[in-house]
């Protein structure tokens, strides 16, 4: 799971949980999380840094803050220095069916 503080974008969970070339795929997934409290994928963005999407009541809105709250910066709907947040996954994978 990505810790409080950290990011990952659409295309880096793509990678570790599958390939890369399905980046889509792991947005839709996110699109329907059942408990985004829980399941945080509020931390995961688009690799132009752009937020992406957040189907929770309050939208991109709601991500922003929970985001900011968590101590990533973002300025005009974008997340400030990206690379300095994002999440390392370990390369064994075993994270990927924890």
């Amino acid at each position: 799971m990505i810790p409080a503080g950290k990011l990952s974008t659409y295309s880096d969970l793509a990678a570790y949980v599958a390939t890369k070339n399905h980046a889509r795929a792991v947005g839709t997934a996110l699109k329907k999380n059942p408990d985004p409290p829980r399941i945080p994928c509020h931390r995961v963005v688009r690799k132009d840094s752009s937020l992406g999407g957040y189907s929770m009541q309050g939208g991109l809105e709601l991500k922003e803050k929970i985001l900011i709250k968590e101590g990533i910066k973002i300025r005009n709907g974008r997340v400030v220095d990206l690379e300095s947040f994002l999440y390392i996954f370990p390369s064994d994978k075993q994270g990927a069916n924890a």
